[in-house]
């Protein structure tokens, strides 16, 4: 008498095993190792053994393995229904566009899925998006699009973006190094350039900052980005404006926020200077004991080059979680998982530079898995203030 048992560790194993002959048509023989217990006069023996199973019909990764839907819509990940990638407007479209590419074709390598990287016009059309879509949408949204993207149709936040071991930024009011503009009161009445009204660093803190200042600005008018902004502040079109700060690389240590001078490499005494990869070095840069610079200002420097000597950091805005990589609210758990490990991997290669990771993207050094809680600085300054939505946005 014979009996052959399959425990769950090897049904898991012929999963894996099956998945390995993906896409390949043809018959093939694999080894399965397996429990063969014997009856031998009386006495049960348990012996391990191999067999070899026929596997003769195509079978996909388990991740991909889905049905048509209900509504007779293709499986996400198909070229008929591809994981839409959005991303905010917060840079220009065209480096948004081609740099996002490069970060779909790393994951379509790594997931064997297809992706479509889109932009929506405004960071309130991403969430929109999102909420409309939310079983196939992959969304790229700073910390307070999240917040307000999770209580409307409760997107989930996979992780944060990690900038140079930071998972943290702030906003900066620039303005004209000639402007005369000295204090945060002096931006009374004065004209404010945003990249959005649904920026959480280019005008939601930034909008808080003044209140509690109790200054009241002038006209205010979106710029199109951060890159937009600090162009107009630079060619004279408003008087000041808000955007991103990341704190420069220091040739030791780390900058300390509430410390450290935001422009702390003007101490060295030198012009910066940008170089063919798009660097902002002072000095040489940390490796030869100067500085490199990281905020807003660093992707215009190619357009403005003396962008630097003739604007200045007035005032830093408190702390802001880092922007999300989020997923609609009935994406799938697993899949999410594998595209956030996929780009932890990703924001590893030289592609990234291409991507994301560069200067004039996102500048993202890598990203660190966070839960929802992570945000809740958001969601307590949105409560002070009796920010809803409609305020937001409107």
């Amino acid at each position: 008498m014979k009996r052959i048992r399959l425990p769950l560790s090897v049904a898991a194993l012929l999963v894996g095993l099956l998945a390995l002959v993906a896409c390949q048509p043809e018959v093939q023989q694999v080894e399965v190792p397996v429990e063969v217990t014997r009856i031998v006069e009386g006495e049960t023996i348990v012996e391990e053994r191999e067999i070899e199973v026929e596997v003769t019909r195509i079978v996909e990764v388990i991740e991909q393995v889905e049905v048509e839907t209900a509504d007779g819509r293709a499986p996400l990940g198909s070229e008929e229904r591809p994981i839409k990638v959005l991303f905010v407007p917060s840079v220009e479209a065209a480096v948004i566009v081609s740099g996002g590419q490069v970060m779909a074709d790393a994951l379509e390598e790594a997931t064997g899925l297809k992706y479509e990287v889109i932009v929506p016009t405004s960071y309130a059309a991403a969430i929109e998006e999102m909420c409309a879509s939310p079983d196939d949408t992959v969304g790229f949204i700073p910390a307070l699009g999240y917040v307000l993207a999770n209580e409307r149709c409760g997107v989930t936040v996979g992780a944060a973006a990690v900038r140079f071991g930071l998972s943290w930024y702030a906003s900066q009011f620039v303005v004209r190094a000639d402007s005369g503009i000295e204090t945060i009161e002096d931006l009374a009445g004065r004209t404010w350039c945003v990249p959005d009204f649904g920026s959480t660093s280019g005008y939601l803190y930034p909008q808080v900052f003044l209140q509690e200042a109790g200054v009241e600005p002038g006209e205010t008018s979106a710029c199109g980005g951060h890159g937009g902004v600090m162009s107009a502040v630079f060619t004279g079109e408003a008087d000041f404006g808000t955007a991103y700060f990341s704190p420069p690389l220091l040739p030791t240590g780390q900058w300390t926020f509430g410390v450290d001078d935001p422009e702390i490499w003007r101490d060295a005494g030198e012009d910066p200077v940008r170089m063919d990869n798009g660097h902002i070095l002072v000095a040489g840069g940390p490796a030869e004991g100067g500085f490199r610079i990281l905020d807003a200002r660093e992707p215009v420097a190619a357009t403005y080059p003396e962008i630097f000597e003739e604007t200045r950091i007035l005032a830093l805005t408190p702390q802001i979680p880092n922007d999300t990589v989020s997923f609609g609210p009935d994406f799938p758990f697993p899949l999410a998982q594998r595209i956030i490990d996929s780009l932890v991997e990703f924001t590893q290669t030289d592609a990234c530079q291409e991507s994301i990771c560069s200067g004039e993207f996102y500048s993202w050094t890598g990203i660190e898995p966070v839960g929802d809680s992570f945000y809740d600085p958001v969601r307590s300054f949105m409560t002070v203030l009796g920010l809803t939505e409609e305020d937001i946005f409107n």
